[in-house]
């Protein structure tokens, strides 16, 4: 596998890993894929803090009167198992783009970052959503595919599709023309 060496102020985007992303609602069609996630991405974060690369965490404040993710909800929390470090910065947001009514773009201009890595969840959503954008604003994007993870869903035809194979859809929606698709054992840090 071919090393891949970040800019030196690349920045690593966490998305929405929150303990509400572990209300039993998400999994209700069936389980998850990448179990690992969490570890993956905790591994990475550490390695990247280490190089003096920025870590950006995205946390989602929803306003949907039921949703796990709700700012007044014990599980709008980060994961214990990836908390934000010193130095790391937390942007907040609504919807499922991390750019959309934040200064997510604004932050990465005014500090010259164009190299992004993204990880966190869910692969088809708010994943799926920061990663298109961020390759329409003209970054140079990356996703960190097993440091991401997803829940079985519905098709449009309402067909059970498995949290795998949502995941592989968000990939392939995503893959060349957004971003490339990277694993986290691939960097050079």
């Amino acid at each position: 596998m071919e090393k891949i060496t970040p800019a030196s102020n690349a920045a690593l985007i966490i998305i929405d890993v929150q303990k509400a992303i572990d209300a039993p609602y998400w999994a209700a069609l069936g389980p998850r894929n990448n179990p690992q996630a969490e570890e993956m991405l905790s591994d990475l974060a550490r390695r990247w803090r280490t190089s003096g690369r920025p870590v950006i965490f995205i946390r989602h404040d929803s306003t949907e009167r039921d949703s796990a993710f709700r700012p007044d909800k014990p599980s709008h929390a980060f994961k214990d198992s990836l908390l934000p470090a010193a130095g790391d910065k937390v942007i907040g947001k609504q919807v499922n783009s991390a750019f959309i009514g934040t200064t997510l773009e604004n932050h990465l201009r005014k500090n010259e970052i164009r190299q992004l890595y993204f990880a966190g969840v869910k692969t088809n959503n708010s994943v799926e959503a920061t990663v298109r954008m961020a390759g329409n604003l003209g970054f140079d994007s990356y996703l960190v595919e097993d440091a991401c993870f997803t829940f079985a869903m519905r098709d449009f035809a309402g067909v059970i599709r498995s949290a795998q194979e949502v995941h592989d859809m968000a990939l392939a929606n995503l893959e060349g023309e957004y971003c490339q698709i990277v694993t986290s054992g691939a960097f050079s840090l």
